[in-house]
């Protein structure tokens, strides 16, 4: 039997999805990945037994044209490989994708790890997104939702059934690859870390605002920022904003990096100021590696971190509040912080091991296949 996973980015499958996909391949199924072209990506699929079928995807586009197009590559690209199952990643491979497996009788297992930009933008795009999920999911088997309020959102606008709603504790944490690292150096200066795609959304303008406040008092704290630049999406950050940012002294710029282990570890504290996640995965890395976090009390990422318990949270697009749970952070003793890198890290075994979100996933596709037949 094959499943065909799709998704906007290959790079996605490879960071966030490999279990599940192992796990499937374990049980006898042939995975083919549906993605754009990645060439980097490619190999690291190859090695793992995953075949890649390259699928032209304008992922941030509103061109009805490019969209009908994908809608027409997909229904290609699903009548040759005859999947058994369809599994779906991102708003175009749930929505256009979906709507091709559904036209040849292939069941859609689809996963909304996120509302995005134009969800959580009121207006005609947020009407336009709307109305291609409430399409995309009319006959999804399974839509898997990595938070609760994101579910009910989705049921209150009847965009999915409470039937097909399934709530996974994210995408699940390796507890194995991600163990529990030392306390950094406590004679050092206390570092802060923000690892996130540069997105205005993530809350990183905040956290450069808050920086430059917190610095005033306390100037020998660092502040770095992890991860690409140049991402489509409506709310990338230019690269000559991070390069001001950088020059200016106030932060400290990391390129995106394959692993991000060991910079993480190195980091005292890990801040994520999203304005909402599905589950923040930063999060869950930084709780397997017992690290404490600063984070932001929206969805997403208040279910990862209990304030006061495994760290501080904050208000969303309030630099203020942001600057304030910094200088809380500062003024705990490096025991302190240990003891919430511990309470994150039990948090996390208990509640979000990549193994509880695997079995989910057999589950839900044994019975897709079973139901289609």
């Amino acid at each position: 039997m094959k499943i065909v996973a799709t998704v906007n980015a290959a790079w996605n499958l490879v960071n966030f999805r490999m279990g599940v996909l192992r796990a499937l391949m374990a049980q006898g199924f042939e995975i083919v990945a549906v993605t754009p072209e990645d060439t980097a990506a490619r190999p690291t699929l190859a090695n793992a037994g995953i075949r890649l079928v390259a699928l032209p995807m304008d992922s941030a586009g509103l061109s009805p044209v490019r969209d009908l197009a994908l809608l027409a590559g997909y229904r290609r690209v699903l009548s040759r490989e005859r999947p058994s199952a369809m599994l779906g990643y991102t708003i175009k491979p749930n929505v256009y994708g979906s709507i091709a497996a559904r036209s040849l009788g292939i069941p859609t297992l689809n996963n909304i790890s996120g509302l995005g930009t134009g969800f959580m933008r009121k207006g005609a795009l947020n009407r336009i997104v709307r109305g291609l999920y409430r399409v995309g999911l009319a006959g999804a088997h399974t839509v898997f939702f990595q938070n609760n309020d994101d579910l009910l959102q989705f049921e209150a606008l009847g965009l999915v059934h409470a039937r097909q709603a399934v709530l996974l504790p994210g995408s699940g944490i390796d507890l194995t690859r991600f163990a529990a690292a030392p306390p950094a150096d406590p004679a050092r200066p206390l570092r802060f870390l923000l690892v996130a795609r540069m997105l205005w959304d993530k809350g990183i303008g905040e956290y450069v605002e808050a920086a430059r406040i917190v610095r005033r008092e306390y100037p020998d704290v660092c502040f770095g920022l992890l991860g690409g630049i140049g991402a489509a999406n409506r709310t990338a950050i230019p690269a000559r904003t991070v390069e001001e940012w950088v020059g200016e002294g106030v932060v400290d710029h990391y390129p995106h990096v394959e692993d991000v282990r060991m910079p993480m570890a190195d980091a005292d504290v890990i801040v994520l100021p999203s304005y909402r996640e599905g589950t923040s995965r930063v999060l869950l890395e930084a709780s397997a590696l017992a690290r404490p976090m600063i984070t932001t009390d929206v969805p997403g990422c208040r279910d990862v971190v209990e304030d006061g318990v495994a760290g501080l949270l904050c208000r969303a697009k309030d630099v203020s509040s942001l600057a304030e749970a910094m200088r809380r952070m500062i003024a705990l003793t490096p025991a302190e912080r240990h003891a919430m890198g511990q309470a994150a890290r039990a948090r996390v075994e208990r509640d979000y091991a990549e193994q509880r979100v695997i079995d989910i996933y057999l589950e839900r596709v044994t019975a897709a296949i079973g139901a289609r037949r």
